[in-house]
């Protein structure tokens, strides 16, 4: 039998995403979210989800753009960091010691020591309530050669990423690889 938990928000793991905007004065800032993932497969497009008293909120409401930067594991407090103060107050990138990139597809920085970046336009902007969900088009992903598979394909064992376990607001790293999608279910199919 299970227990019931209540209507939390436990799906998970969640990611760990640092969101790289500029705010109305040009200056980069990097936020990390946990509520996010890929929403359409055509235009390619993800969503994240920010409260509208962020200052992020706002650098995305003006811009019109956002970029994805996912920390490998090694950098999972540098992530935890740029969650823990606000753009508003603090200069991130100098306390961090971590770089930015102009992007060229899209208005808004990339964190250049993270190893891989989704580079977004806003699409839509969706009123859920506590949060605004962002939804944007994928324009580019760029990875560091060093992520790659020897087919070109990002290797999740290489990136070593970060995921969000929200019910005990803790970071952990992705597993080893468990089997092929769309054939390790083979064995089940009849006839």
């Amino acid at each position: 039998m299970k227990t019931s938990l209540g209507a939390k928000t436990l799906a998970f793991p969640t990611p760990t995403w640092v969101i790289g905007t500029y705010d109305a004065a040009g200056k980069a800032n990097g936020a990390t979210i946990a509520w996010g993932g890929i929403c359409s497969s055509d235009p390619p497009a993800m969503a994240v989800s920010l409260r509208p008293s962020r200052h992020t909120h706002q650098a995305i409401m003006e811009t019109k753009a956002f970029t994805v930067n996912i920390p490998a594991q090694s950098q999972a407090a540098l992530a935890d960091y740029f969650g823990i103060v606000s753009g508003k107050d603090v200069d991130k990138f100098a306390a961090t010691g971590l770089t930015t990139e102009r992007s060229q597809l899209v208005n808004a920085p990339i964190i250049a020591e993270f190893p891989v970046v989704i580079e977004c336009a806003l699409l839509q902007v969706v009123d859920l309530g506590l949060h605004h969900q962002f939804i944007g088009e994928i324009k580019d992903i760029k990875a560091d050669a060093s992520m790659l598979d020897a087919k070109g394909r990002l290797d999740m064992e290489k990136t070593g990423m970060v995921v969000f376990a929200p019910h005990t607001r803790t970071y952990h790293g992705l597993g080893p690889l468990l089997g092929d999608a769309f054939s390790m279910g083979l064995a089940y199919k009849k006839g």
